[in-house]
């Protein structure tokens, strides 16, 4: 039987994370790149699968209409006591939306495509709800990577947090969208910091009752080598090789 990812997952895994302060962000990389490539002045933006969703409520401050919508309880509840800005707090299904089409300016999700074994009908939902000449942002992990090697191995003995998950690369990210008639009008790559490893050890740990800090410090000298490394790579690696790739469409 294949392995899915279902709502019990996503109930389990929210209901772990009592606090906000308990959950990774996203390193600001998706406000980053809307902010590259969109004037979000007076637009209206959704989060579909939104989680914690703490870039819809920084986009709050920016946009006319800021949405967040899960289908997990345990998500919703986390949102409603953490958000504060004014943000909409919508139950629904991805795959059906409750919006009638062309409602938003923007819609975006990280986390959320790689968890669909059919991911166009997601993608193709997403665009019913756009107005024309909206953007679309699709942030899903990299394929080519460590992290999906140690993603499978766990998926594969039924221990991976969400019950089953994709990845994607560049050009099928890519073709996902170019295949729907949208533009595409950036990409970008991220590497998670700290990095996967530490945070899968560190979640490990806390089962066990011991505590690592979320944010281990960085060695003050080591930052300027970093970006020094960074630099001399160049960006199509970078990006094919990130943890983290994301592509913003634009509807034609």
């Amino acid at each position: 039987m294949k392995r899915v990812s279902e709502k019990k997952h996503w109930d389990r895994f929210w209901a772990a994370s009592r606090e906000l302060e308990d959950v990774y962000g996203t390193d600001n990389r998706i406000i980053d790149a809307l902010e590259k490539y969109v004037d979000l002045h007076g637009k209206s933006v959704i989060e579909i699968g939104a989680g914690t969703g703490r870039d819809t409520d920084i986009l709050a401050e920016r946009c006319r209409d800021s949405l967040a919508l899960d289908y997990s309880e345990e998500s919703l509840r986390l949102m409603a006591k953490s958000f504060r800005n004014p943000v909409k707090i919508v139950c629904g299904d991805a795959l059906n939306l409750p919006f009638v089409e062309g409602s938003f300016d923007i819609v975006f999700h990280q986390g959320l495509l790689e968890h669909f074994r059919e991911p166009g009908y997601l993608l193709d939902e997403n665009i019913r709800i756009l107005r024309p000449g909206g953007v679309l942002l699709v942030d899903v992990p990299q394929r080519y990577h460590y992290y999906t090697v140690l993603k499978h191995i766990l998926i594969m003995i039924n221990k991976w947090f969400a019950g089953w998950e994709t990845e994607f690369s560049v050009s099928e990210l890519r073709g996902l969208l170019e295949a729907r008639n949208l533009e595409i009008i950036g990409i970008y790559g991220h590497n998670l910091s700290p990095p996967i490893w530490y945070r899968g050890f560190r979640r490990i740990l806390l089962k066990v009752g011991l505590r690592l800090p979320m944010y281990p410090g960085r060695a003050a000298f080591m930052r300027p080598l970093s970006r020094l490394l960074r630099s001399m790579v160049p960006e199509s690696l970078r990006i094919n090789t990130s943890m983290v790739i994301g592509c913003i469409a634009k509807k034609k």
